[in-house]
């Protein structure tokens, strides 16, 4: 059975997730620790639990949620897994943190791509990978079915959506993947998002204001 750990990072309260089961082997999804505290907070609990992570997966190359993925793929030795269209956003990570302001952030580079229907495999779970581009032109999200949830990324929040305002978003495309990918699962799923707290397909059906 998966555990999902959630941790939040950075100024931009992004949400960082650990996902783990019996075999203590696990793997990380879009690791958002820029301050060394962050990084410490998150090497120490894997420590604690004496997990083997097996694989950084983004769900996309936005600066907040790859701020720690050089940490990760150093510290555990492990690859990093994208849509190949975040190349694009992961190249402007740099350039958009010294724009922001923005210290510690230390450059990485994807290792393998993913595509919709892939399957992710650690110890004895899967996620399934969904392609659901629009907050970012190679979105993922990972699905699992037999506890019914879903790592979202920043797709589809509680009571909102994702922001379609940044550069090689696209707004019409977002809504396509909510409604074709996510408000396809029953409404039991839960969703992990990239911020804010947790939610349930059942509740932003009935009451996200953009999906009515």
């Amino acid at each position: 059975m998966i555990q999902i750990q959630s941790f939040v990072f950075s100024p931009f309260d992004e949400n960082t997730y650990v996902l783990y089961d019996e075999t203590n082997e696990a793997v990380i999804i879009d690791p958002g620790c820029l301050m060394q505290s962050e990084k410490e907070t998150l090497s120490q609990f894997i420590d604690q639990k004496g997990l083997k992570v097996t694989m950084l997966l983004q769900t996309h190359a936005h600066l907040d949620h790859v701020f720690g993925s050089a940490y990760v793929k150093r510290k555990y030795g492990v690859k990093m897994y994208m849509h190949k269209n975040e190349l694009p956003i992961l190249a402007a990570v740099e350039s958009r943190c010294k724009l922001w302001g923005i210290r510690g952030y230390e450059p990485v580079e994807a290792d393998a791509f993913l595509e919709e229907g892939d399957v992710i495999k650690f110890g004895r779970s899967t996620l399934e990978v969904l392609f659901v581009p629009g907050h970012a032109p190679g979105h993922l999200a990972f699905v699992n079915h037999d506890q019914r949830f879903i790592i979202g990324g920043d797709v589809l929040f509680k009571g909102s959506v994702g922001r379609t305002d940044f550069p090689l978003c696209d707004h019409a495309a977002l809504m396509r993947s909510i409604k074709t990918k996510f408000m396809t699962l029953e409404d039991d799923y839960q969703v992990f998002a990239g911020h804010m707290d947790s939610t349930t397909i059942g509740r932003e059906r009935r009451m996200n204001p953009f999906l009515n």
